[in-house]
């Protein structure tokens, strides 16, 4: 098949110019709480980069309509196939050109066995080169999808094969690891559920459901241009504003007055880290992301960083609608001021028929797993020892306009431990990854980023400090994964954890040691 793309397509484009309504393509101002100012000296400021959108030039019509996300059975020794292309998506009432995995949203659910290994026949039919990362799985090397550390890019047209072992029972996901804020924010993720052959790994529920958590950024026109050069949004992440859940803004659900739905979510949003509320239901935490808990506990929410896998088990106990919520305390960061903020993730009806409570025995007992446990005691001795690397995130930031500047420069400027939402969209839209560069600090030596190589053999255990600067430009709190491995979370700011769940994601807020 040739695949023929419009000059331009992240190359070049014909100029910056501020939106208007017969040109979705040109930049375009975000959408701002109206609460929000706009700084003085910004009026009509552009990103220093050309603006992007996903098939630019092309009628939506010559693209296949993507459909919902469908099971991928992947069993020992299979050869499974996996393609990245363009696709016509519809959310809401509005039509858009995205990209999609085997033409779905989200990609197909990989379902496999504890200790089996399949292949993955990759094909690149998107715009630009990309790669697959399986996201917590502890796969082999030349297969973990990172450009010019484990693999060369996928080009376009071209096929790549993917050796995945799954090791550890669990959920995991799949994503690009090129250009992320454009791929895995139009639509190029997936998950992976990888199946124990303990029979009673998980307590008995009367079905199981997929949430993946993710949020777009749209305006009257369509969707908000992302940078073609370099990234925008540099200095929060690309917040959006409409909600998608399982890929759609209306994801809903029927169940039965009584029954009991075990949920595995992960959060795939560029940035947005959701506090999931279960509209009151009584709702138990189970696992994470590569092991369940030592003991199960009720939650009255659940909080989900970038790229995190959470577990539950809910009880629909009372007939009616509820709302599955992202329910925060926002900020306004030129008022300094909190405010209550409430998203609509998935509408629930409960009807009145009575799910048979036989099929959930057990449904109030908090389980302790001894195996876990036993897992965690190996490494008990490392946990009171001095670290043996210590990292700090900052940030430094160049060429940003002077009213940028000198905002984030002024008292009133408040930065809290957890930014739920975008406190500043203008500031940030404005900011590109030219400008603003994260940086993992290794203070003992002053390298930084790529400079770090550290050497370690298999079977070493490795403990890391990492501290989270909150006396730099703009302090942000931050997922942080190892890829390829597991790790326990032993303490945050000296407070030991009680309950040990094995991760490969952790969320380290603005001022915090993990």
């Amino acid at each position: 098949m040739a695949l023929v793309f419009p000059a331009g397509a992240l190359a070049q484009h014909e100029g910056h110019a501020m939106g208007t309504a017969g040109n979705a393509a040109d930049w375009r101002m975000p959408p701002m709480d109206a609460a929000m100012p706009m700084l003085p000296g910004l009026e009509g400021a552009l990103p220093p980069v050309a603006p992007f959108l996903a098939g630019r030039g092309m009628d939506p019509e010559m693209f296949p309509e993507a459909r919902p996300s469908e099971i991928l059975v992947a069993a020992p020794g299979d050869t499974v196939d996996l393609r990245a292309s363009i696709v016509r998506r519809q959310i809401g009432e509005r039509t858009f050109v995205m990209y999609g995995y085997n033409g779905q949203y989200p990609g197909p659910l990989f379902k496999a066995e504890q200790g089996s290994t399949f292949v993955v026949r990759f094909v690149n039919r998107i715009e630009m080169p990309t790669t697959v990362h399986w996201h917590g799985v502890r796969i082999d090397n030349p297969f973990d999808g990172v450009p010019g550390v484990t693999q060369d890019p996928v080009q376009i047209g071209d096929t790549f094969y993917y050796e995945v072992k799954v090791v550890d029972s669990g959920l995991y996901w799949y994503h690009p690891h090129v250009r992320e804020d454009v791929q895995q924010d139009l639509g190029l993720y997936g998950n992976l559920l990888v199946a124990s052959p303990i029979a009673d790994y998980y307590a008995p529920v009367h079905r199981e459901e997929m949430l993946t958590l993710d949020d777009i950024l749209l305006d009257a026109l369509g969707l908000i241009p992302f940078g073609e050069e370099a990234n925008t949004h540099a200095l929060m992440g690309r917040f959006g504003n409409v909600m998608l859940t399982n890929g759609t803004s209306g994801h809903a659900l029927t169940v039965r007055k009584g029954e009991v739905v075990r949920f595995f979510m992960t959060n795939v949003a560029n940035s947005r880290t959701f506090n999931v509320v279960f509209g009151g239901a009584r709702t138990k935490l189970v696992a994470s992301d590569v092991s369940r808990y030592e003991r199960e506990v009720w939650v009255p929410s659940v909080p989900i960083a970038p790229a995190e896998r959470y577990t539950v088990e809910v009880r629909f106990d009372e007939p009616g609608q509820l709302a599955i919520t992202n329910t925060i305390q926002a900020i306004n960061h030129f008022r300094g001021e909190f405010y209550p903020h409430v998203d609509t993730l998935a509408l629930v009806t409960v009807l009145d028929e009575e799910a048979p409570s036989a099929a959930v025995d057990g449904w109030e007992t908090l389980r302790a797993h001894r195996a876990v446990s036993e897992d965690v005691e190996r490494f008990r001795e490392h946990f009171d020892r001095e670290p043996d690397r210590e990292l700090r995130m900052t940030v430094r930031v160049r060429n940003l306009p002077l009213p940028i500047m000198q905002s984030m420069e002024m008292d009133t400027l408040y930065v809290p431990p957890m930014e739920w939402n975008d406190a500043m969209p203008m500031m940030n839209w404005l900011s590109t990854g030219s400008q603003v560069t994260w940086i993992l600090r290794e203070d003992a030596t002053g390298r930084e980023n790529m400079e770090i190589d550290w050497d370690f053999s298999v079977g070493d255990v490795v403990k890391i400090r990492l501290f989270n600067d909150p006396e730099t430009f703009h302090p942000m709190n931050h997922p942080i994964h190892v890829h390829g491995q597991r790790f326990l979370v032993t303490s945050l700011d000296g407070v030991p954890t009680g309950n040990f769940v094995w991760k490969d994601t952790a969320i380290v807020p603005v001022g915090s040691t993990m």
